[in-house]
């Protein structure tokens, strides 16, 4: 009896325990509210835990009673009880245990009064090679970063040059500044900073005087230049012919400027890329051809007397799992200027939605760059994408960039691994600032066009502000037959490797170009909204030997034209001579016909070209939800660059047609735009 007794209260606490288990939640955030990644959580006494994720969630299997023990290198280390309730949310503080003032002067350094931890120690070891003026102050300054070692990416130093503050956003440039041109800085651990230079120094603050004493932030962006496309009168030139752009970078990195209270350089924005940075509800191909072909034509939004033309492909879409088999390498830049927050740590958050999605039939490479190149792994199944990962989280930055040895040996590795019915491609992350080889614009041109002959493709991803370089990395996905976008934060990431991820890395059909033919007895003079760095001669359309641009699965291109129709007087066409010799005579056989377009594209595997005609009716209707929204993009690109057919129209005219045309819009995109207009309507308006 009493045996039985024992069983049963044995059971009996069991079976409380068991009712006690439970599965807590909560988030990890810094002093700033903003959320911690990479925190450590464990229950104290036991091996078990967890880290939380990007966005500072973490979910743990616990009992009542336990004790969470949460971890983070330069923080304090906190701990907390689990009652009844399911959700703990945590707010780590900076440890006091950071340095007293240090003063650099050229290479030296007076004193220090600090004792790293052994975390830090290692990660200082790591970073050794780093030869510039952040030898002097690694492992003596914590939480500071100069010139490319790596910073927490919240806890960010306030900077003052020659008693400037700086914004975060140029954080990238200051910590470049040649060591030469720098008379001494002064580093200020958080408490003393934030009780001299107030609340934004919170983080710590590095005062730098240079040598000259005036020094002012130049950005070191750089953008193609770009001159608006003007009316064209049909009687002397009835071709209009360029090759499409399925690239969006030119939208995130305007949103990014707009939500950094940046100007926007008129050259960062390219119409035709945010207005292809939406989607647009065109139906699948249901015939032989990789894409179905959309035309609509109607009055002007922003201009009574002129018919808008939009002409929209669709390519066809194909599920993940109906592409074929990857051979994909990472080409990614760990020089120096990638160490802010926005570059390296971004990219790899970014390239882990990537490999996520990868089968077992993938495979993966991963070549770096920064003084030189090398691979830090070889082709590996998507099955192990622990292995992938894991060499994703070991890159760190420093040092100069030698882009093109990156690009050479990254091509190399991609034709030895060579699938000849699969997906061939080198994606290459960076913020383009090359400066090590072969490195100037012409020359990236020349080193492409060579390699893109293997048959493998290039994606190109852009990251990072200050010295971003848009320019050179357009002329690498132009040339590379490939795609370029900007990754400004995870949202883009998802969209780009979640959402668009067939489009992304599967071409379905490349040098695509389109040629409009408009009829003189209906239009009297045109002009293509955008695509003005996607120009062809006329010649060029028949010639194969001319590249254009590439087709993903899924995506969508919309170009749209405005016209000036016969008989219209307008101030932004001026008068021509009549001609001598050549006199224009005007067919009525196609009297109901506005224009006629003509499409060629080369299936991936190919040389020769295949071409599709289709034809618009002269006939004006309402314009369609998709009409109107890309019309109201277009509107809003020539706000910004002060474009000089705005005919009048202001920037509350965007926000009506944008809002009125939002349609579905189940990912958001489109309430997103229409926040960023109105966050930049004042001070448009006020131009």
């Amino acid at each position: 009896m009493k045996a039985l007794t024992t069983l049963l209260l044995m059971a009996f606490i069991t079976m409380s325990g068991i009712a006690q288990k439970k599965l807590i939640k909560g988030n990890v955030s810094d002093e700033s509210g903003m959320p911690l990644p990479g925190v450590n959580i464990l229950i104290k006494g036991a091996t078990t835990g967890t880290q939380s994720d990007f966005d500072g969630k973490y979910e743990l299997q616990t009992n009542v009673g336990d004790v969470l023990v949460f971890t983070y290198v330069g923080l304090k280390t906190v701990e907390q009880t689990v009652g009844t309730s399911n959700i703990i949310d945590v707010i780590l503080e900076e440890d006091a245990a950071m340095l007293e003032e240090v003063v650099v002067a050229g290479y030296g350094y007076s004193r220090v009064s600090y004792k790293p931890t052994k975390a830090q120690l290692k990660r200082q070891k790591q970073k050794a090679y780093h030869n510039d003026i952040t030898q002097t102050l690694q492992g003596k300054v914590a939480g500071v970063q100069i010139r490319g070692v790596a910073t927490t990416s919240k806890n960010q130093p306030l900077y003052i040059v020659d008693g400037v503050p700086i914004h975060s956003y140029y954080n990238s440039i200051i910590q470049n500044i040649d060591s030469q041109d720098i008379e001494h800085i002064n580093v200020y651990k958080s408490a003393k900073a934030k009780a001299i230079f107030g609340q934004s120094a919170k983080n710590g603050c590095i005062v730098i005087t240079t040598k000259q004493g005036n020094y002012r932030i130049e950005t070191q962006e750089s953008y193609a230049q770009i001159e608006e496309n003007s009316f064209e009168r049909t009687t002397l030139a009835p071709l209009s012919t360029f090759s499409i752009d399925v690239d969006k970078a030119s939208y995130s990195n305007v949103r990014r400027m707009i939500n950094n209270g940046q100007n926007i350089p008129f050259d960062a924005v390219k119409i035709e890329e945010m207005v292809n940075y939406f989607d647009y509800n065109y139906p699948q191909p249901i015939d032989e051809h990789p894409f179905s072909i959309n035309t609509e034509a109607a009055v002007t939004p922003w201009n009574n007397s002129t018919k808008i033309v939009k002409i929209g492909l669709q390519g066809k879409t194909y599920l993940n799992e109906e592409l074929p088999p990857s051979n994909l390498t990472f080409l990614i830049d760990v020089s120096g200027s990638m160490s802010s927050d926005n570059k390296l740590p971004l990219l790899k958050s970014a390239f882990k939605l990537l490999v996520n999605q990868l089968r077992e039939q993938d495979k993966v490479s991963i070549v770096v760059y920064a003084g030189a190149a090398g691979v830090v792994l070889k082709p590996t199944s998507g099955a192990h994408k622990e292995k992938i990962l894991s060499a994703l989280d070991n890159l760190e930055s420093g040092g100069s960039t030698a882009g093109g040895a990156g690009i050479k040996l990254a091509y190399k590795l991609a034709q030895q691994n060579y699938k000849r019915k699969g997906n061939n491609r080198v994606i290459l992350a960076t913020d383009g600032d090359f400066n090590v080889g072969a490195s100037s614009d012409k020359a990236m041109k020349k080193l492409i066009e060579e390699k893109r002959k293997s048959g493998v493709y290039l994606s190109v991803l852009g990251f990072g502000y200050g010295n971003y370089k848009d320019s050179k990395l357009e002329i690498l996905a132009d040339k590379g037959n490939g795609n370029h976008a900007f990754i400004d934060n995870m949202q883009e990431a998802q969209k780009v490797f979640g959402k668009e991820f067939g489009g992304t890395l599967y071409t379905i059909a490349k040098d695509v170009k389109i040629q409009v033919e408009f009829n003189p007895s209906k239009v009297q003079a045109y002009r293509l909204i955008g695509y003005e760095n996607r120009l062809l001669n006329d010649e060029d359309f028949i010639d194969d030997t001319k590249d254009a641009g590439e087709l993903g699965s899924g995506h969508t291109v919309t170009a749209l034209y405005e016209i000036i129709p016969v008989g219209i007087e307008s101030k932004f066409l001026k008068n021509v001579d009549d001609l001598k010799y050549t006199k224009s005579v005007n067919t009525s056989s196609f009297s109901d016909e506005l224009l006629t377009v003509k499409f060629r594209y080369k299936k991936p595997s190919e040389d020769t070209s295949i071409e599709m005609t289709h034809t618009l009716k002269d006939e004006v209707s309402q314009p369609s939800e998709d009409l109107k929204f890309a019309s109201s993009v277009a509107l809003f690109g020539m706000h910004l660059r002060k474009s000089q057919y705005l005919n009048n129209a202001n920037v509350d005219d965007v926000i009506d047609l944008a809002e009125n045309s939002k349609g579905e819009d189940k990912d958001g995109y489109r309430a997103e735009f229409v926040r960023l207009v109105k966050s930049m309507s004042y001070k448009i308006s006020s131009r």
